[in-house]
C-alpha cells in the first residue's frame, strides 16, 4: 500500500553521512570553525540557516559527505520533515544540533519519518527509496514508533477510496487493530441496530448496499479508568438526499477521518499499555441515495430516547455519534472523547490545520490545550455556548438536527452532541483530517489531526503502564 515510514529510520551504520542541525544565531561561530571546503560551500549556497533549509556538502570525490540543516530559531519541530524526499537516497545520522529548543532527536526522527510516509497503493509507477536516518542518540525510540504507526494507519485508512472502505472494510480495519493487541470486539450490523435499539446509526446507513453498523473495541483491565473514544465513520457521504454539490462530494471518502484518528489513537495506547480499560466505538455507515433514505422531515427516534427531526440529511455524523454517544456514557467512562469530521463551519472558523475543541470541562480543556503544545498538534477551543441551542429547536420533535440558522454551525453541531454525552467528562473535536497542501512532515491527503495530543493526555491522565 504504501512505504512503511518506520523502515526511513534505520540502525547505525559506520558508512552514514553525518548531519548537523545549527540555529541562525549560531551559524557565524559554527561556520568559522569548520574546513574552508564547507565554510565556501555554505557561501556560495547562501545558506543562512533558515528553518527546515538543508544544504548537502560534496566532499572531494563529489559525493555528499555533510548534511547542513537550518534551525531557524529553533522552535519548529517539523524541520526534518522534507529531508527523507528531498536528500539523496542513502542513510544519514544527525552528529551534533545546535540550537533547537525542542526535544531534536526525537523530533528529528518523527518528522523524518512522516514526511517520508507516501500513500502509493495506487500508483504503478510510485518510488521505493527514501533517504534514512540512523535513529538519533536520546531519542525517546518507543514513542516515535508509536506516533509514526498510530498516524500510518490513519492516514492510510483516510486516504483508501471508499470503493474499497465502505463499513465492512472499516471493519475489518478495526479488527486488524484489536487483532494485533489481543482487543475484544463485537459489530452490531444492519437490522440488528434496530433490534438493539441504534436506531439513528440504521436510519443513515440503510440506503448503502453495504449495512451500517456499531464497532465495539473493548480492551485492558476492566477495574482500570475507562477511556472511551467513538469516531465518525461515515466511509462516504453523498449529503443523502441533501445531496452535496460534486464540488464538496470530491472529499468525502475522508469523512471516516474520526474513526481513523481514533484506530490509530487506540493503537498507541495499547501498543503502550497505557492503565485505562479503553473502548473504541464506531458508528460506521456509507450515507447513500436509494428508495429508503431517511428524508428531510423525517422525525427520527435516537437511542436515548428524544425525537430528532430531520433539517438537513446532509447533517448525519451528529446523528451517528448521538446514538455511539449515549451508549458510551451508560458506563460513566473517566474521559469520553468523540472525533468526527463534522462541520464545514469549523473549517471557515479556523481553516483546515486547526481542529475545534469544544468541552464544557475547564481542567479537561486546559489539559488538552498542554498536550497540545507539548506535542506540536495543534487544535484551538471554541465555546459551547449554550444560548445557540434554540437555533437547533424543532417545533414538532425534541431538537432538530441541523436547523434554520446559517450562523454558528460548529457550535451548534458540538451542542446537539452535548445532549447525548451525559455527565461524564467529555471533549468535542471537529477536525479535518486532511492536508489540503505538502508542509514539512505532513504530506499531502489524510492526516491523524489531535491524535498526539489525545495521546499525551491520556497518558498523562492515566500514567501507569500496565
Amino acid at each position: 500500500m504504501t512505504i512503511d515510514p518506520l523502515t526511513l529510520l534505520v540502525e547505525s551504520g559506520g558508512d552514514s553521512i553525518p548531519l548537523v542541525a545549527i540555529g541562525a544565531k549560531d551559524l557565524g561561530a559554527w561556520a568559522a570553525a569548520q574546513p574552508p571546503r564547507v565554510t565556501n560551500w555554505l557561501n556560495t549556497s547562501s545558506f543562512k540557516a533558515e528553518a527546515g533549509k538543508a544544504v548537502a556538502v560534496p566532499g572531494d570525490d563529489g559525493a555528499v559527505s555533510l548534511v547542513v540543516l537550518g534551525l531557524g530559531s529553533g522552535d519548529d519541530p517539523w524541520v526534518t520533515g522534507n529531508l527523507a524526499r528531498s536528500l539523496p537516497i542513502g542513510n544519514y545520522h544527525l552528529q551534533d544540533c545546535i540550537g533547537s529548543s525542542v526535544d531534536f532527536p526525537t523530533w528529528a526522527a518523527l518528522a523524518w519519518a512522516l514526511g517520508g510516509y507516501r500513500f502509493t497503493r495506487y500508483k504503478s509507477d510510485a518510488p521505493s527509496e527514501c533517504a534514512k536516518l540512523a535513529w538519533p542518540d536520546k531519542c525517546d525510540r518507543a514513542y516515535v514508533e508509536n506516533a509514526v504507526a498510530g498516524a500510518t494507519l490513519a492516514r492510510n485508512l483516510v486516504n483508501t477510496p471508499a470503493a474499497d472502505l465502505l463499513p465492512d472494510g472499516l471493519e475489518q480495519a478495526a479488527r486488524d487493530v484489536a487483532s494485533r493487541h489481543d482487543a475484544h470486539i463485537d459489530v452490531i450490523v444492519g437490522d440488528d441496530l434496530i433490534a438493539k435499539n441504534f436506531p439513528m446509526i440504521h436510519a443513515v446507513g440503510r440506503a448503502s448496499a453495504v449495512a451500517p453498523r456499531l464497532i465495539d473495541l473493548t480492551w485492558g483491565d476492566a477495574s482500570a479508568p475507562k477511556v472511551t473514544l467513538v469516531g465518525k465513520g461515515v466511509c462516504f457521504d453523498s449529503g443523502g438526499l441533501d445531496l452535496k454539490p460534486s464540488s464538496a462530494m470530491a472529499l468525502m471518502k475522508k469523512d471516516m477521518g474520526g474513526a481513523a484518528t481514533v484506530l490509530g489513537l487506540a493503537d498507541m495506547i495499547m501498543a503502550a499499555r497505557l492503565a485505562v480499560r479503553l473502548r473504541v466505538l464506531i458508528p460506521a455507515v456509507e450515507n447513500a441515495v436509494s428508495g429508503n433514505s431517511f428524508r428531510p422531515g423525517d422525525v427520527l427516534k435516537a437511542r436515548n430516547g428524544m425525537s430528532v427531526e430531520i433539517g438537513n440529511t446532509d447533517a448525519e455524523g451528529r446523528l451517528v455519534l448521538a446514538d455511539a454517544l449515549t451508549e458510551a456514557a451508560t458506563e460513566a467512562p473517566a474521559l469520553l472523547v468523540d472525533c468526527a469530521t463534522l462541520t464545514g463551519a469549523a473549517r471557515s472558523a479556523l481553516g483546515p490545520e486547526l481542529p475545534a475543541m469544544f468541552t464544557d470541562d475547564e481542567t479537561l480543556a486546559q489539559d488538552l490545550i498542554e498536550a497540545s503544545a507539548a506535542t506540536y498538534d495543534p487544535l484551538w477551543r471554541l465555546p459551547l455556548w449554550q444560548p445557540y441551542r434554540k437555533m437547533i429547536d424543532s417545533k414538532i420533535a425534541d431538537m432538530n438536527n441541523a436547523g434554520e440558522s446559517p450562523f454558528g454551525g460548529a457550535i451548534t453541531a458540538a451542542l446537539f452532541l452535548k445532549e447525548f454525552a451525559g455527565t461524564t467528562p467529555w471533549v468535542h473535536l471537529d477536525l479535518y483530517a486532511w492536508n489540503p497542501s505538502d508542509r514539512p512532515g505532513r504530506p499531502v491527503g489524510g492526516e491523524a489531526m489531535a491524535q498526539r495530543a489525545l495521546y499525551g493526555l491520556i497518558k498523562k491522565r492515566f500514567a501507569k503502564a500496565q
